[in-house]
């Protein structure tokens, strides 16, 4: 793979941007991480997408480079679950490069589909034009801008969603099922939320769903932000309803 040199003078084509890249292959993922980081990237690698759904359930990412031959899950199983339940680019990258292949990458989800072997400089540019494409989407053009806020009165989201923040200045960052059922409920502008609507954004396998874990992740959400701002969380539970967020409500 063909290295490419920092740009010289100016701003670093992905400064700030937080990238992951999922590969079990040590030695390519290592040169892949050194070459995003020599353009300013903030970079993680990851070994599996076991490995990086936990890595979601407590942080969050811009981008997502996602090799599709992984133990375990496999790439684009993982495209096509985290398609439905965030935001982040999803960049696939594999050696099978024929039109098929490419048309299942983009319909699981992903933004990118890359064939392996990669040149660098056309990953780093590649990624520059997608973070651009992003931010333009969330922010008006400016890469660094933030996203736009969700709210209610006195509650809203930051961050793409990310961020709750309580009428009383205090803020929780949520975990990547947190930060979608407040997302459901934010968009509903104080109309009730079914569960089966809540369960359908939490998994791609809805019939597979215990709807019991459903009112525990209402639950610990709650808890978390009482917590975090000591303030109960406006949503209520409507028998044979779902949920609503009403501020005010806990």
């Amino acid at each position: 793979m063909k290295r490419e040199a920092p740009q010289a003078g100016g701003k670093p084509w992905l400064e700030g941007v937080r990238i992951w890249v999922v590969e079990d292959d040590l030695a390519w993922r290592a040169l892949v991480l050194e070459e995003l980081e020599s353009h300013g990237a903030s970079v993680r690698g990851i070994g599996s997408v076991e490995a990086l759904y936990r890595e979601l359930a407590v942080d969050r990412c811009d981008i997502l480079i996602l090799d599709i031959i992984l133990p375990g899950e496999d790439g684009l199983s993982a495209a096509s679950h985290l398609r439905r339940i965030g935001d982040m680019c999803i960049v696939l990258v594999s050696g099978r490069c024929g039109a098929a292949d490419i048309a299942r990458g983009l319909a699981a989800g992903a933004d990118l589909y890359l064939g392996k072997p990669l040149e660098l400089p056309v990953l780093v540019a590649s990624l520059h034009s997608l973070y651009r494409r992003l931010a333009t989407r969330i922010g008006g053009g400016d890469v660094a801008a933030e996203p736009a806020t969700e709210a209610i009165p006195d509650w809203r989201l930051s961050a793409n969603g990310w961020d709750l923040h309580a009428p009383n200045g205090c803020t929780l960052t949520l975990t990547a099922p947190e930060r979608t059922l407040l997302r459901e409920l934010f968009a509903a502008q104080g109309t009730p939320v079914s569960r089966t609507r809540l369960i359908a954004a939490l998994t791609p396998t809805p019939q597979d769903f215990d709807p019991h874990r459903l009112e525990v992740l209402m639950h610990r959400l709650r808890s978390r932000v009482r917590a975090a701002t000591g303030l109960p969380l406006p949503a209520r539970a409507l028998r044979n309803m779902g949920y609503l967020l009403v501020p005010g409500q806990g």
